[in-house]
């Protein structure tokens, strides 16, 4: 078991959990958490078993940013020699789909982990923020862009350049959380909605999440064309003639991910 990471592969069926454990340090993201959050999920995300992986801290804190005591003395040669980002891009190519399960403080870098998983299920105590402009820095694992590209620009503003914390309701009226739960359910609600997926054919989910990501990064008839690409694909596998002919035949489908 590594020091900083909880890694459950068997939490639930085909359900992968990975859990911050850092809690003296609010789940402070080091390099080393990094490192082992980017192993555990590259692990799942090979295993056949696992469909879905949900990532969670504890009540007190998913992770209330980075490690300040860890960057506090580097200069940008040292921080550019680091290359701490790389760990970040890799976790983005992560093709099964991530829940992030939220209950108290997720901020600086703590958030942008929320917002590099593809959905979020938040406490009531949840409380959100990028407050790096408090300390003298910016957002740089994605505060600036994927939170634009949901919130808009007068938002992100708003919320980059005050530093200031929102509720896990503020965060759902901004689009940021799928849902808002009391805090005794919010790992519960989100290994429902892994497991739901996990009903899913695996494959056809894998293609869906790469097909929205792309939606972020492209103009729109470059989208369509990689989502229309991603759908014919689909028709060589066996879960889609497994579905639809569960559909004619008014059965559940049984999905084995071929």
């Amino acid at each position: 078991m590594s020091q900083f990471i909880l890694s459950n592969p068997n939490f639930a069926p085909m359900v992968g959990l990975v859990q911050l454990n850092r809690p003296k340090e609010l789940n402070a993201l080091n390099l080393e958490l990094m490192g082992q959050l980017r192993d555990a999920l590259v692990e799942m995300d090979e295993n056949p078993d696992i469909r879905c992986i949900i990532v969670t801290g504890n009540e007190r804190a998913f992770a209330a940013g980075a490690d300040i005591k860890q960057m506090a003395g580097k200069n940008a040669i040292d921080m550019l020699k680091i290359d701490q980002f790389s760990t970040w891009d890799t976790i983005r190519r992560v093709k099964k789909p991530i829940i992030a399960a939220v209950s108290g403080f997720a901020l600086g870098g703590g958030h942008e982990l929320c917002m590099l998983c593809d959905m979020i299920i938040a406490s009531e105590t949840a409380k959100f923020g990028q407050p790096e402009i408090n300390i003298g820095v910016m957002p740089g694992a994605g505060g600036t862009q994927r939170m634009a590209r949901v919130v808009g620009k007068v938002n992100v503003m708003e919320l980059v350049l005050t530093g200031k914390f929102i509720d896990a309701q503020r965060a759902y009226e901004l689009g940021l959380v799928n849902r808002v739960v009391p805090v005794e359910l919010y790992l519960e609600e989100a290994t429902k909605l892994a497991t739901e997926i996990c009903q899913k054919s695996p494959l056809a989910v894998q293609a869906a999440k790469e097909s929205i990501l792309k939606a972020y990064e492209t103009p729109l008839q470059e989208g369509l064309a990689f989502e229309r690409k991603n759908f014919y694909m689909l028709f060589a596998t066996e879960d889609q003639k497994e579905g639809m002919a569960a559909f004619v035949e008014k059965r559940k489908a049984d999905f084995k991910g071929k």
